[in-house]
């Protein structure tokens, strides 16, 4: 059904409907960016909206800007894009419109900013930053926007103004909060107030002082946490298969001493646009804290070392990223250790595709954790929630023959008769964004061969991870007593 914009008293008193149609405003379904926010403007006689073609997810592409007036619900188009728009904002004087267009109008490149000053489609604020957008906050002043984005291993903020280089802000080991989102608030000093974590310490609310002050924690609800004897991380860079410079994160045990050989875990992240940061992962420490070297690979398609790095994954959905994840393996190896007897490879939603790619392809692995897998992408264009837009990544639709076989290439079912690792397999049943199918099939898959062990586990719950504390602390506990069954068997 489509969502549509009323306007209702503060007492809650009285509601009028001020727009209908066959169209929608975008709805959200974590993981992502939420759905729509609304902006008003600063004299209040117009609401800024995102207007989808349908309440559909697979056209979250035909989205575009509009404004609404909110004495009568009539609506006008703000720019000249067809699509692909989103996430606008007034700035403080009511006289610009801030809002994400992908780079170029191709959805496989990363969210640019654009400012609207009244005509034609705005100018392009961040184009030479080159980084994926994930936030964009006016100044009070309406001088300048507050950026975020990955920028590396770091989620990063940037001051950029309307004219001029980006300026990025000093955050000292501070990473914001991040899924596909960073929630952060602009005083009128220039202040700002965040959510944030460091390596060693959980999510909690800082203040960041106007003028570039070093953040201050306002809150300690995760100091227990804190206070325990938790592993060290580290960025790890090395050179690319493609020969692009790559990185990830390790997570050192407590204690650690590199005279000694650990075993290594791979946890992959989803995405794929995307990345593993500093900040604070309670299952890598859980894992760290079990014995293991955590791995956290940020492969092509990463959104967090620019443009080019975050489509070189386009119609290289598996391949091109294993390669990344073994030449980074090979540069932890070189550091002397690594046990490269005992390696498991996990990961939830792509980082689950790509465990199902790596154990159909790489027969290193002691175990294996795919959550959430997407592992046929026939599949994930016919049932995933955002279906139909995986044509842009492949190049269109999968019925043709010649596309039909990059489909096929870039599943990892398709080699699922190579698969030798034991895995453990979880899934909601409900999943709209990589449906359930996905994982009965790499069950099957491993399960019909014989003599290698699997595990499905399928929780009887909506979403795309269990949202509620105990069934995803029970995610957390298979997970990581599959790995140490496999791992520390003798």
């Amino acid at each position: 059904m489509p969502s549509h914009l009323w306007l209702t008293s503060a007492d809650g008193a009285s509601a009028r409907r001020l727009t209908s149609g066959k169209w929608s405003i975008p709805k959200g379904a974590p993981p992502s960016s939420p759905g729509s926010p609304l902006s008003w403007s600063p004299d209040g006689k117009s609401i800024l909206i995102v207007q989808q073609s349908t309440p559909d997810w697979g056209d979250a592409d035909q989205s575009v800007i509009a404004v609404v007036d909110a004495a009568n619900g009539q609506i006008r188009k703000l720019t000249g894009h067809k699509a692909l728009e989103g996430y606008p904002v007034y700035s403080p004087d009511g006289s610009a419109v801030a809002y994400w267009y992908p780079r170029d109008g191709d959805p496989n490149n990363g969210n640019e900013l654009f400012v609207y000053e009244g005509h034609g489609d705005g100018v392009d604020l961040t184009r030479e930053l080159d980084r994926d957008v994930v936030r964009a906050v006016w100044n009070r002043s309406g001088h300048s926007l507050l950026i975020a984005a990955h920028d590396g291993a770091r989620v990063a903020l940037w001051n950029q103004p309307r004219k001029g280089k980006a300026t990025r802000v000093d955050l000292g080991d501070l990473d914001p909060a991040w899924s596909f989102w960073v929630e952060v608030t602009v005083a009128q000093d220039g202040g700002m107030a965040l959510a944030g974590t460091t390596p060693t310490h959980p999510l909690e609310i800082y203040y960041v002082p106007p003028a570039g002050g070093q953040p201050h924690r306002l809150t300690d609800f995760n100091a227990e946490i804190a206070s325990r004897n938790l592993g060290r991380s580290e960025e790890l860079k090395w050179k690319g298969p493609n020969g692009m410079q790559e990185d990830g994160v390790v997570v050192y045990p407590p204690d650690f001493t590199p005279a000694r050989k650990y075993p290594l875990v791979l946890v992959i992240h989803g995405g794929p646009q995307a990345s593993s940061t500093l900040g604070f992962s309670g299952l890598a420490q859980v894992f760290a804290a079990h014995g293991y070297v955590v791995f956290e690979p940020n492969y092509r398609g990463s959104d967090n070392l620019g443009n080019a790095y975050q489509r070189a994954i386009v119609n290289d959905a598996g391949e091109g990223p294993g390669r990344d994840v073994m030449a980074g393996i090979d540069a932890l190896k070189a550091k002397g250790f690594i046990d490269t007897s005992r390696m498991a490879v996990t990961g939830w939603s792509y980082g689950g595709y790509m465990t199902s790619w790596m154990i159909g392809h790489y027969h290193v692995w002691k175990a294996a954790v795919a959550g959430a897998a997407v592992t046929d992408l026939v599949h994930a264009y016919a049932l995933s929630d955002f279906n139909v837009t995986e044509r842009y990544a492949l190049g269109g639709p999968p019925w043709s023959e010649k596309l039909a076989r990059a489909y096929r290439d870039q599943s990892p079912i398709t080699y699922a008769s190579g698969i030798s690792t034991p895995t453990l397999i979880l899934s909601d049943t409900g999943d709209a964004r990589v449906p359930i199918s996905q994982s009965y099939l790499l069950y099957h898959a491993i399960k019909d061969r014989g003599g290698v062990p699997v595990q499905f586990i399928a929780y009887p719950v909506p979403g795309h991870f269990p949202g509620d504390p105990v069934r995803s602390t029970d995610v957390y506990r298979r997970w990581v007593e599959w790995v140490d069954h496999y791992m520390k068997a003798s």
